[in-house]
């Protein structure tokens, strides 16, 4: 994707009412395209392996194939390619599958339809995002194996530069705009961020912004 190019998306929904309400909302943006639609997630595979979308936009229960698994096997067909889990309330015992699985990104069908549209740019520039009124439940899937006070331990070792970085990764900002917050070059940035995965020995940007709510960096 060039910088002028739009976000290439695929849309995966059994239901066609939520899929044409999704298209809908992304059709007002003039920067993001849907390039495919998948109604079950065995079709949604397949798609992105033709059509090689940025973002893969997937319900998680669908018919065949759910949304978990087919967002973990288009990141291992296509590791290019993000993956972003529309969910509801009810479905938080699979938030924790779907990270294991490299989704980097969870949006609520109920939430804010801007949320849609700044997910779907998040995801496509790298960064994670997490639905603001999911959040805490995303931490609360996780099991709060590590309580507060173990997390701000972990969160201690980073240098301050570091939890500055880690602080916006939590919000969900792209290594661009991180750069842009605090006057870095982007280089620079994505040098922290590999630093701040290693030394908290965190896999993705998912669990690492979970860490930064954890420790109490992130409101």
């Amino acid at each position: 994707m060039t910088p002028s190019a739009p976000v290439r998306v695929l849309l995966a929904d059994d239901e066609p009412l939520i899929r044409a309400g999704v298209r809908a909302i992304l059709a007002g943006d003039p920067g993001i395209e849907v390039v495919a639609e998948a109604g079950d997630g065995a079709e949604a595979v397949e798609l992105a392996r033709r059509h090689r979308p940025d973002v893969a936009l997937l319900d998680i229960r669908m018919p065949r194939v759910d949304g978990l698994a087919a967002g973990a096997e288009i990141r291992r067909l296509l590791p290019a390619v993000a993956v972003v889990i529309l969910t509801t309330f009810g479905e938080d015992e699979y938030i924790a599958k779907a990270i294991d699985g490299g989704a980097t990104g969870f949006l609520l069908k109920s939430g804010d339809p801007r949320e849609l549209t700044t997910g779907i740019r998040a995801a496509a520039e790298g960064a994670a995002y997490l639905s603001p009124r999911i959040a805490r439940r995303v931490i609360d899937t996780m099991g709060r194996t590590v309580r507060t006070s173990r997390a701000a331990e972990r969160v201690a070792v980073l240098t301050p530069r570091e939890r500055e970085v880690l602080a916006l990764i939590g919000e969900g900002i792209s290594n661009a705009d991180i750069a842009r917050r605090l006057n870095l070059v982007e280089g620079t940035v994505k040098t922290h961020v590999s630093a701040i995965l290693t030394r908290l020995a965190v896999r993705n940007r998912v669990q690492a912004a979970i860490l930064a709510y954890e420790a109490g960096i992130v409101g």
